[in-house]
């Protein structure tokens, strides 16, 4: 059957028909759809995240601590370095010894001009003559008079008046005595002579020169009980005390020495302290001259750490420990006091022998971080 046309009209109301009956459709297959079909799915449980643990290297303290050896910059003295001095005024006549001489003890080193002491000598032995004659003087007159009084003709007053004169005359012996003693002493001066055996540092005396008293002539250095003495930091003073192998090295030579004492005092402004030392006295190696200069080398007896297994963290220097076991392992930074970079630092008294100290990896752990121990060649990490 044929369908007549439709008119334009008609064709505009199907159109408004169709539109509202489709929306209508589709809302109602969406409202039919099941509830699980219009929820979004869960997602699934993630694991937790399982911390990294930092690879390192770990061994056994006394497998790894060292005994350092130390140096200190020092140099032999003389026990006894001398200012000789003139003690009387006078010309100097002459010198007997020069830079660099060896003097034996009693040795005339100078001669100042004699003539005007000998001259003072000369007038107290006169003095003491003269009274040593009125002495015996004295002591006949008194004889004689004990012997008149006992035949009675002096009287005991004026034997008094003797006895006192005798000691009146004693008196002045004695003091002339004194006197050409003092005299011939200052005769002994205007001679130099070496108090002990030597060698000269110094001369500073000059013939024909005018001295007085205090004038130095000459310095003289002791031979045979040098000294050395070396010049320590504070740190260094109590490895020193308890250090072994104590020895002088200068011109390839080591020479053995011991400890005398250590300087309480610091010197400013270089803050260090002063030890002497004494020479061994061995027949294989004789003590070097005074103004030898070199190195007092010892050996710690402390155990000491490495500086290569320090790191600073928190501003301070120490070592990171094995801590915990297993999975629980983890690192503990421990400060040891006193430490110096690049520098071998004294084991603290919280750490033993057997403690497991990183020797690897330290370099980029922190405190308390978990941590896994790797094989370390040449080193126990049990």
């Amino acid at each position: 059957m044929n369908t007549p046309p439709r008119s334009p009209f008609q064709e505009s109301a199907m159109r408004r028909f169709q539109c509202p009956t489709l929306v209508a459709a589709l809302l109602g297959c969406c409202l039919s759809l099941p509830g699980w079909a219009q929820q979004s799915p869960e997602p699934a449980p993630q694991p937790a995240a399982v911390p990294a643990r930092t690879s390192v290297g770990v061994a056994r303290l006394d497998t790894v601590w060292i005994q350092p050896e130390r140096e200190a910059p020092a140099h032999v003295i003389a026990r006894n370095e001398s200012k000789l001095s003139a003690e009387v005024s006078g010309t100097l006549l002459r010198w007997t010894a020069d830079v660099g001489a060896q003097v034996a003890r009693g040795q005339v080193l100078a001669q100042i001009d004699p003539r005007d002491a000998e001259l003072a000598v000369q007038r107290a032995q006169a003095a003491l003559d003269a009274t040593l004659a009125r002495l015996k003087l004295a002591q006949a007159q008194l004889q004689r008079s004990r012997d008149l009084v006992t035949q009675g003709f002096f009287s005991k007053e004026a034997l008094g008046q003797r006895e006192t004169e005798v000691t009146l005359v004693q008196t002045e012996v004695s003091a002339n005595r004194a006197q050409l003693a003092t005299a011939q002493r200052q005769l002994a001066k205007t001679t130099l002579r070496a108090p002990f055996a030597g060698s000269v540092k110094e001369r500073l005396a000059q013939t024909g020169e005018s001295v007085a008293p205090g004038s130095v002539l000459y310095v003289l250095s002791e031979s045979g009980a040098a000294e050395l003495q070396a010049t320590l930091s504070p740190a260094d003073v109590p490895g020193l005390r308890a250090g072994s192998e104590l020895r002088f090295v200068t011109l390839g030579e080591a020479v053995p020495v011991k400890l005398l004492r250590v300087g309480s005092t610091l010197s400013a402004p270089a803050r260090t302290q002063t030890a002497r030392l004494a020479f061994a006295q061995t027949a294989a190696v004789s003590p070097p001259p005074a103004g030898t200069s070199g190195t007092l080398r010892w050996r710690e007896s402390r155990p000491h750490l490495p500086p290569a297994l320090m790191v600073r963290r928190n501003g301070g220097l120490g070592v990171f420990v094995h801590q915990g076991s297993g999975a629980q392992a983890t690192a503990r930074f421990v400060t040891v006091p006193g430490a110096q970079e690049g520098r071998a630092s004294a084991l603290p008294a919280t750490l033993g022998g057997d403690t497991l100290v990183v020797v690897s990896g330290q370099a980029a752990l922190q405190p308390g971080v978990a941590i896994e121990v790797k094989p370390v060649s040449g080193r126990s990490a049990n």
